[in-house]
């Protein structure tokens, strides 16, 4: 009990502490004498009338609406230049790691992961030519999900 009134003591000394020291700096701000004005020997230049006549600026930037399928597409095409080679289709597949591991040991080596996406890649390059066209890409779209509706 005694150890309880004593911490009350020592809180209220404290706050009525902190109080002083608050009103003290109030205080020591309000005597302060105001700032000086700066008085500058050199008078301001003058800013140029510029009078832009018959000049037109660039037109703005025009947006394309991408279809979704073209949006994924881009995120691999890092270049754009409407191939994705085999570096940029594995650069950009580190997100699909984990569904790989086929032994559930949450260990996942490289080489094992390369050889599902070259397989991958080389499935869908019809062609042959190690460069997916949009076309040959389409076809390593993700099955669409089945959306789960509340019964409520």
């Amino acid at each position: 009990m005694s150890r309880m009134v004593l911490g009350a003591l020592v809180a209220l000394a404290l706050v009525g502490l902190g109080a002083f020291w608050w009103q003290g700096r109030a205080q020591v701000e309000r005597g302060a004498p105001p700032p000086q004005p700066v008085e500058t020997s050199e008078p301001l230049p003058e800013i140029p009338a510029s009078d832009p006549g018959d000049l037109v600026g660039p037109a703005p930037p025009e947006s394309t609406e991408l279809t979704k399928e073209q949006r994924r597409f881009f995120r691999y095409d890092r270049n754009r230049d409407w191939r994705i080679t085999r570096t940029e289709m594995l650069s950009s597949r580190t997100d699909g790691f984990r569904k790989l591991d086929t032994d559930g040991n949450n260990l996942l080596d490289f080489e094992e992961w390369a050889v599902a996406t070259v397989t991958k890649f080389e499935g869908a390059d019809a062609d042959g030519d190690n460069q997916l066209t949009p076309g040959e890409f389409a076809t390593t779209a993700p099955k669409p999900t089945k959306t789960r509706r509340c019964a409520c």
